[in-house]
């Protein structure tokens, strides 16, 4: 079993891995995209756009259970990776991964970060977000996600940036991510717009 712990969402975070019911870490020595490739299409996150080290999300528990991996980055396990028999590692140096099909937002050009141009990383870019589908239960799920509150009003900007997302939510989801999205389809984001959000709290 394999699983990421400590990002913003299931697709990034700390390498973990079970081995007799426990859960250990990876060793960031020799962590690199070949590795981490090879998680983010086990997790079917896609390939892996950033690889961090030095506990980056967080100082893991329990034993290290891989350090120096070699992996070709075909592999379909990262047990199948050839790794050193021992380590010389503690926990501040477990390795993490952001993957392709992590998403994170931020509101860019406000006053500050609860107000600005709606922009999404995904699939290692940063985008913009059509309005064609964005209303105020739009606006209301990236406040709360990004703790900036809630909705005042709705901006409009020009998209400048290579990609374009669309977000529908039917209902009050934890993040944009939850909600039906597509990636870079022209039809529906066609005459749209980048759409922008001022939120009522106040941003770092």
């Amino acid at each position: 079993a394999l699983r990421l712990a400590g990002g913003r969402s299931r697709c990034e975070g700390r390498v973990e891995l079970e081995k007799q019911g426990i859960w250990g870490t990876v060793c960031d020595d020799g962590w690199d995209i070949p590795d981490a490739d090879v998680v983010c299409r086990q997790l079917r996150c896609g390939r892996a756009v950033r690889v961090r080290g030095n506990a980056s999300f967080g100082r893991g528990h329990g034993p290290i259970l891989r350090d120096e991996l070699g992996c070709g980055g075909h592999e379909r396990h990262l047990w199948e990776c050839p790794a050193a028999p021992e380590h010389d590692c503690s926990h501040k140096e477990d390795a993490g991964v952001v993957c392709s099909e992590h998403q994170e937002w931020r509101l860019s050009g406000g006053r500050d970060g609860c107000a600005g141009r709606v922009e999404v990383f995904f699939r290692g870019a940063w985008s913009t977000v059509c309005d064609s589908s964005w209303y105020q239960l739009e606006s209301e799920v990236l406040c709360r996600s990004l703790g900036c509150g809630s909705p005042l009003r709705q901006l409009s900007f020009g998209h400048t940036l290579p990609g374009k997302m669309q977000y529908e939510c039917g209902s009050l989801q934890p993040s944009l991510a939850s909600c039906r999205w597509t990636f870079n389809r022209s039809a529906p984001c066609h005459q749209s717009r980048a759409v922008g959000v001022v939120c009522n709290g106040m941003g770092s």
